[in-house]
């Protein structure tokens, strides 16, 4: 089980705000929303971080949480910016997954509330469907019933099964976990931008039944012969194309672009003050899913938009070497 829930969370991706934070998000959620200029930005994954008073800067990194081991690479600027910082934060702390209390705290956070299941959500045929399938994978109903429907659409795919399998032999990484070796290497304080409490009440935000819809309907996508969602995630994420990534989120055809507003863009706006407290103290190196990079509220611009200079490292040449047309 535990292992259950902490693949969900690398897939992922309550904070307690003060007032004056909550009236920052909407101050620049506002800015945000009178912008109309047609946005875009550069391909990148690696962002320096400078201005508003920052005596040193910060750095900002799009992560993808599993990727094949071939495809795997931290490159040369993506290390020197991490050596250049103090502290490396995550979406969620890291080290938090060794707490036995935070354990237990997610495996209650999977379960659905007041006794509903997956049955009492679906028509029969469409919970014949999911039946099927996951007797299929192995897993009996019987101990997926009260699970919500998310978890289950994560782990459903034929991807995430051989991803399963591929983790466990090495034949996937998760930038999340290289980056933290790194980090304890080079004796690093870890933070998060969220609780994992947080990040599991997402889920809470969208309804059961809208849920169960999502999985559904990702089952039926399966068997469309679409190109392999996975295999274009990666690609995009090797040609640092962050836009692209946006777009797909945007377009999701499983349902998920009706709560993009819980699942990226809240979540977004919540970080930039935390992020804003934690430059100011030290310089950080912030490691979050490449999905929440780009767009025009996407955390880079966001950024900006609160006045720091915020700049593409070209992955190719030094951390000095700013590529000049990627302004």
């Amino acid at each position: 089980m535990t292992k259950f829930i902490y693949s969900v969370l690398l897939f992922l991706l309550t904070f307690s705000f003060s007032n004056a934070q909550e009236a920052k998000v909407i101050e620049l959620a506002e800015k945000v929303e009178k912008d109309t200029t047609p946005f875009k930005l550069p391909s990148s994954l690696l962002w320096e971080i400078t201005g508003n008073e920052l005596e040193t800067p910060s750095y900002l990194y799009g992560t993808i949480h599993m990727i094949g081991k071939d495809d795997f690479v931290i490159t040369d600027a993506t290390r020197a910016a991490l050596a250049k910082t103090d502290k490396i934060t995550y979406e969620i702390n890291m080290e938090d997954m060794n707490s036995i209390g935070v354990i237990f705290t997610m495996i209650g956070k999977v379960m659905m509330k007041n006794g509903v299941t997956l049955q009492s959500l679906l028509s029969k045929e469409d919970y014949k469907l999911v039946v099927d399938h996951f007797e299929k994978m192995g897993l009996p109903m019987m101990m997926l019933e009260k699970i919500k429907p998310m978890f289950l659409t994560v782990f459903a795919s034929e991807d995430m099964a051989t991803m399963q399998t591929d983790m466990q032999t090495g034949g996937m990484v998760s930038y999340e976990m290289e980056l933290m070796a790194i980090a304890e290497e080079q004796k690093k304080e870890m933070d998060g931008l969220e609780t994992v409490e947080f990040q599991m009440s997402v889920f809470d935000s969208i309804p059961y039944e809208a849920q169960a819809q999502m999985l559904v309907e990702s089952l039926k996508a399966e068997n469309t012969g679409e190109e392999d969602e996975f295999d274009v995630m990666t690609k995009m994420y090797k040609d640092q194309d962050i836009n692209g990534m946006v777009s797909m989120i945007s377009e999701d055809g499983e349902g998920m672009q009706n709560y993009e507003q819980v699942l990226l863009i809240n979540r977004n706006l919540k970080w930039i003050p935390i992020m804003g407290e934690m430059m100011k103290e030290q310089p950080t190196f912030f490691a979050v899913g490449a999905g929440h990079l780009g767009g025009p509220q996407g955390v880079v611009n966001l950024l900006m938009k609160e006045g720091y200079n915020v700049k593409p490292i070209d992955a190719g040449k030094s951390l000095d070497e700013l590529v000049e047309d990627k302004k």
